[in-house]
């Protein structure tokens, strides 16, 4: 499996990024090949965090491009920010 993090700094407003993601992006996420998870998680102070899990580097990779492309068309107010982007391979799981 391989799962890649972003981490997004100077969010304007949490709770209707949090909506978007959950109505919006994750179906998008869902129709990657390889999708295993998804999880977006407000850390509060104006963070937030993404993880995606899929079954190859292919479906992460993807996974990344699909992210940019639709904070860059639907959420740029929202995440003014380009994310911090960490990627690999899960060696461990539970």
């Amino acid at each position: 499996m391989y799962a890649t993090v972003r981490r997004y700094e100077g969010v304007t407003d949490p709770a209707e990024a949090g909506r978007r993601v959950k109505e919006e992006f994750l179906p998008l996420l869902r129709d990657v090949p390889g999708f295993v998870a998804y999880y977006w998680v407000d850390a509060g102070d104006g963070v937030m965090l993404s993880t995606s899990v899929f079954e190859d580097e292919a479906g992460a990779e993807e996974s990344t491009k699909r992210a940019a492309d639709y904070v860059r068309e639907s959420m740029a107010s929202l995440l003014p920010n380009a994310p911090q982007v960490t990627a690999g391979e899960v060696v461990a799981a539970g």
